[in-house]
């Protein structure tokens, strides 16, 4: 396995059960909610009103939730129309960008565990997360 595969759904789920002191709640549906300290950093999303198929104006099933760091990293991730990263008006002003799980696979791995991290580093206290940063730096493993 390469880190510069195409990323995939279970790669979320892998990453994320990785970052220490991470416990997974279900939320409604039954979808995973993956928490640091009580505070979701990942999760996958229930088909909402806001988050709708332009073409058909179906509800999208398979939303995934990634908090980040700030408004500047939000925009970067959304505004890049090289990404499969959006956001609803539903998450204006929230420190979170969304993803369909079925265009993953235009980002690497590497790039989703990089996100991964930066979801959990924006939501860990600020003792794990510089014991965190410590261990791997700001780069990661």
């Amino acid at each position: 396995m390469t880190a510069d595969r195409p990323a995939r759904v279970e790669d979320v789920h892998a990453l994320a059960q990785a970052m220490p002191h991470v416990t997974v709640v279900h939320g409604s549906g039954g979808h995973a909610v993956y928490q640091v300290g009580g505070k979701s950093f990942v999760f996958f999303r229930t088909p909402r009103p806001d988050a709708v198929d332009a073409a058909t104006g179906e509800r999208l099933p398979d939303v995934i939730v990634f908090w980040v760091g700030s408004e500047a990293d939000k925009q970067a991730l959304v505004q890049d129309g090289t990404t499969p990263f959006f956001t609803t008006p539903h998450f204006d002003g929230h420190p979170s960008v969304l993803v369909r799980a079925s265009r993953l696979g235009e980002v690497s791995r590497q790039e989703l565990a990089e996100l991964v991290q930066d979801a959990w580093l924006a939501q860990a206290s600020a003792r794990r997360r510089a014991a965190w940063l410590a261990e791997h730096g700001p780069a990661g493993p």
